[in-house]
């Protein structure tokens, strides 16, 4: 994700990065010299204009599904942002309440605490389908890790280890039945959470409509000259341009965001979600600390 100023204009103005201006330059630079070739045409060989009135119309009806399916993908992008912010919130209050009650025993709140750290880089890397647990694999038990790795779905793999450790306090009598049961219900969150994220992950947008969208932008912006040419001659193609350029990006912007998971410029900065985490509950747990005084 791409951080800016919102009310710095002139500093995020010009910017190509991001701003889907290479994804559209190809269509929109083929609408721009077919817009040329009409007019050319008009001028020079015969009349080819068409009334503007079927334009006006069609312009109505494309806009609304235009809107529809931004308002969509972005419907997408905050629902996933909201899941990352259920997952932040879960690992903390499941380390927290394990620093608080299993303090008895740090190595069973450091073996917790380390693979609820992994779990949010293997659910990133899961909805990317990459066979990683993230840069803290170094730090779990090399067996155990490349067990979870192996295993058919690793972020789940990493959900069972981390509901072991809460079984092993049980067996030592560090929790109660009770708080097993409570402290298991954010691994549960964490779980559905995973599940919703993977919901949006698979599910794109309705074909047909997605393809009816992109028939229909086609058909408005290359017979959009025929409208145009008799009123406004040449500046048709600076016209053709303006609405093109404007249409095909907010057709590109509701695909960039439609899956805010990957690797795009205008994705969720899950490596930062997932560093973050790693931070927050290592610092919660005072693995730091613990590991110094064993040393």
């Amino acid at each position: 994700m791409i951080e800016y100023d919102p009310h710095k204009w002139l500093s995020h103005f010009f910017d190509i990065r991001g701003s889907l201006v290479r994804e559209i330059s190809g269509r929109v630079s083929l609408c721009v010299a077919w817009g040329a070739a009409v007019v050319a045409f008009h001028n020079y060989v015969a009349p080819v204009s068409m009334p503007i009135q079927l334009h006006t119309l069609m312009g109505l009806a494309l806009s609304l599904l235009l809107v529809f399916r931004t308002s969509s993908s972005y419907d997408r992008f905050w629902e996933g942002r909201k899941l990352w912010g259920g997952i932040v919130n879960e690992t903390r209050n499941l380390v927290r309440s394990a620093s608080t009650y299993l303090k008895a025993d740090p190595e069973v709140v450091a073996r917790l605490t380390r693979w609820t750290a992994a779990f949010p880089w293997a659910v990133m890397h899961s909805l990317r389908a990459t066979e990683v647990l993230g840069p803290q694999i170094t730090e779990l038990p090399l067996a155990e890790a490349q067990e979870a790795i192996d295993a058919q779905h690793p972020a789940l793999a990493v959900a069972g280890s981390m509901s072991g450790c809460l079984r092993e306090a049980r067996e030592r009598g560090l929790i109660s039945d009770i708080m097993l049961t409570s402290m298991d219900q954010n691994i549960q969150l964490l779980v559905d959470y995973l599940g919703s994220c993977e919901r949006i992950r698979k599910t794109p947008m309705p074909f047909a409509y997605a393809v009816h969208l992109r028939r229909a932008l086609v058909l408005y912006c290359f017979t959009l000259p025929f409208a145009m040419v008799e009123t406004f001659g040449w500046t048709t193609i600076v016209d053709v341009l303006v609405i093109a350029y404007t249409f095909f990006g907010i057709e590109e912007i509701g695909v960039e965001i439609e899956d805010p998971f990957g690797y795009d410029a205008n994705d969720l900065p899950l490596e930062d979600i997932c560093e973050a985490i790693h931070r927050n509950v290592y610092a919660q747990a005072g693995i730091e600390k613990l590991n110094h005084e064993s040393a």
